[in-house]
């Protein structure tokens, strides 16, 4: 089982993504993917988010807001349970990351992009309203076979 969280960073109607290109074995590959990671050893998910966005870009989240957790099954990689949040008070300049490629999105564009094919279910969730939501997203290999989302 792996713990993980992920921001999505808004300015201008805009997410700060990150496209997963550098890093070697790793299951992102080319995908586009807000910002996050993995959970170290004590921490709570609020303080995973706040390093990882620094770490990954630079950033200070100023403040943020836990909106949904995104339950991941698959037949190739351990159950994952993502705390997703987001953020649109920040400071600091963006740094280079050496996980890929920092980029400004436009929500107009966001799901022209490749990503994984559950993440616009979630990212959908946060345009509506601010409801917090439990999505649980079954894989088969890289296709979505099942999803079911609740809203609070």
């Amino acid at each position: 089982m792996k713990l993980t969280t992920i921001c999505y960073i808004k300015k201008d109607e805009k997410y700060l993504m990150l496209h997963r290109i550098k890093k070697k074995n790793d299951m992102n590959q080319g995908k586009w993917i807000g910002i996050g990671g993995k959970f170290e050893e004590n921490e709570t998910p609020e303080e995973c988010i706040i390093r990882e966005v620094k770490e990954e870009t630079g950033l200070t989240l100023k403040s943020y807001k836990l909106r949904g957790i995104v339950t991941y099954i698959s037949n190739q990689y351990e159950t994952e349970y993502m705390y997703v949040f987001t953020s649109n008070e920040f400071e600091g300049e963006l740094i280079k990351c050496n996980e890929g490629d920092l980029k400004w999105v436009p929500i107009s564009e966001l799901y022209n992009l490749n990503m994984w094919e559950g993440d616009p279910i979630f990212l959908k969730e946060l345009q509506k309203n601010d409801k917090f939501f439990t999505v649980k997203l079954i894989y088969n290999g890289d296709k979505l076979i099942k999803y079911d989302l609740k809203t609070y």
